[in-house]
């Protein structure tokens, strides 16, 4: 297997490709912090863009839903999706309104959508899911029933070709725009875990499991590798 994708049509970033990455690591490095995609598909020769969770292993990305619903539906039929992955790293501020942008990093898979359906397979793209989310809480909770299963479709996508495309860095402004009196940076941004919130039907001596409070104290640094560097400052 190569290391990188190879552009074609459909994956080559078009426009800034200076900040165009065709090579997994970079690739599933992005898709490792996060779980929220964005699938593009047709449904009756409308475009349609619907957020959920996926999970990945290896080369394959799978997504879940209600087995009714037209987006599992439509993608089992084996028909070609594209999957975004976007991750807001900061507001880029330049001293032109031109020249503003946001640095991020994002990523378009292009792939085919194939039904899970034995048991143990199933099994094992819920619990990837839950792992790309919180790892250990699957282990943790209790396994979907007979009828849970029937009424969950699980899709594997085999990742076909993709790429990324990453923003980084201070403002780009023209030369002749730097002496003028206006401030220019970037304001940095991510997600931030907050502590929890108990069901209010919980039994007030249940503390939350050690993996919890793991989750939440690593969560930024694992959305954002950098957001490390400024807790040491």
């Amino acid at each position: 297997m190569s290391d990188k994708f190879t552009p074609t049509e459909r994956n080559r970033v078009m426009r800034m490709r200076d900040q165009a990455h065709y090579d997994r690591e970079t690739i599933y490095e992005i898709l490792d912090c996060s779980f929220l995609c964005h699938i593009a598909f047709v449904h009756k020769e409308q475009p349609l863009v619907i957020p959920t969770c996926y999970g990945r292993d290896g080369d394959t990305l799978y997504v879940h839903g209600a087995a009714a619903s037209r987006m599992m539906n439509n993608m089992a039929q084996g028909m070609p999706i594209s999957l975004a992955v976007t991750l807001l790293d900061g507001v880029v501020l330049a001293r032109s309104s031109f020249n503003h942008s946001i640095n991020y990093r994002s990523v378009m898979v292009f792939g085919t959508a194939m039904p899970v359906t034995e048991k143990a397979a199933k099994l094992h793209g819920l619990k990837v899911i839950s792992d790309q989310i919180m790892k250990q809480r699957f282990e943790d909770t209790r396994k979907p029933s007979a009828g849970e299963l029937t009424a969950t479709s699980v899709l594997a996508i085999k990742i076909d070709e993709a790429s990324a495309k990453i923003r980084k860095g201070p403002p780009d402004d023209d030369e002749g725009d730097l002496t003028l009196p206006y401030w220019a940076g970037v304001v940095p941004l991510t997600m931030v875990a907050h502590p929890t919130i108990n069901d209010p039907r919980l039994d007030p001596n249940k503390q939350p499991p050690d993996y919890v409070n793991q989750y939440i104290e690593n969560f930024e640094t694992h959305v954002t590798p950098t957001a490390k560097n400024r807790k040491k400052k």
